[in-house]
């Protein structure tokens, strides 16, 4: 039977769904450092390199605590064997995520910075649209109008920035093809979080997705590692607070709540960079920031008195 968020079976779940509301809203707001920390990395690193360190460093500090939650529960809570086909799903997240990050960069050198976060942020939409075509999720008018008003409020903070007489077809299409990508990406976590714990799924995809951006920045850069220790540190914070921490506990959480509803939860970003731009560097905010900012924690609002926040059955799988 479908659990709505305002209407709980009972006082256990209803606390249940509080809390993982909160753990998702910290994920993101952990996971809006992570253009500050990229942006910092870069200053030494090229793209790749700062991804691949973000994502070695990650899978060593999640190899370690799989190997002692192993020694420890071994006996009595054993993990999931992984067959082939779910290699083959990991494999395909991993394929994805790194495409969504290469695509955005790349975004950023043919488009406005303006341009691309706004395209890249219409993620939801297509969350919400794979949910409805491969799973056979449903979202109600709550949900539509509530991602609606907070795409809107996305597309104001953006339109200040917007720089005219751009032209930019190439670069807006390929930060749209980013936002398809991302999207699918988090319905593929969401079909894994079924069986899997998030620290197997981010374990296997911070792997495979190593390789990958290894790869490439052997092929596009010159330098693979840090050499400085502020660097270090930047690299470090990504793997482990931003790829860990804020990827796993949307990833944990997708337990709970659907792929869409993570996804519009993540709008939320823009809203916290400008914020962070406002109290750190002094940035004015306009009045028209502050309609932003209220479209968007409505049209949130909204959305989690909806029925497409909620998964609709409650599977069982690792934690």
């Amino acid at each position: 039977m479908l659990e709505q968020p305002g209407l709980p079976l009972n006082s256990t779940k209803n606390y249940s769904f509080s809390w993982a509301f909160v753990w998702l809203l910290l994920g993101v707001f952990i996971l809006s450092f992570g253009a500050i920390f990229t942006r910092l990395s870069e200053n030494e690193l090229g793209p790749a390199a700062t991804s691949f360190n973000r994502y070695y460093i990650a899978t060593i500090v999640l190899a370690l605590w799989e190997g002692t939650q192993y020694g420890m529960n071994n006996s009595s809570n054993p993990n999931k064997s992984i067959q082939l086909k779910d290699w083959g799903i990991f494999l395909l997240s991993s394929v994805l995520g790194t495409a969504t990050i290469f695509l955005w960069a790349l975004s950023l050198t043919q488009t406005s910075v303006a341009n691309s976060n706004l395209l890249h942020n219409f993620t939801p939409i297509f969350a919400v649209l794979g949910g409805w075509l491969f799973f056979g999720q449903r979202f109600d008018y709550k949900f539509v109008l509530g991602m609606t008003l907070a795409i809107i409020g996305v597309a104001i903070i953006s339109f200040g920035d917007f720089q005219e007489a751009v032209n930019s077809l190439y670069g807006d299409c390929l930060a749209l093809l980013s936002a398809v990508f991302y999207a699918l990406n988090y319905l593929v976590r969401e079909n894994l979080r079924s069986k899997f714990s998030a620290s197997t799924i981010l374990l296997r995809t911070c792997l495979l997705g190593g390789c990958f951006t290894f790869l490439i920045t052997l092929t596009t850069e010159t330098q693979l590692f840090p050499t400085s220790w502020q660097t270090w540190l930047t690299v470090i914070s990504l793997g482990v607070l931003c790829q860990i921490i804020g990827q796993g506990l949307l990833i944990h959480n997708l337990k709970q709540f659907s792929s869409g509803f993570v996804t519009l939860l993540m709008l939320i970003e823009p809203l916290l960079t400008a914020l962070f731009a406002w109290v750190i560097f002094g940035e004015k905010l306009s009045p028209l920031n502050w309609i932003a900012f209220f479209l968007i924690l409505t049209g949130i609002y909204i959305a989690k008195l909806s029925i497409g926040s909620v998964k609709l059955t409650e599977e069982t799988s690792g934690d």
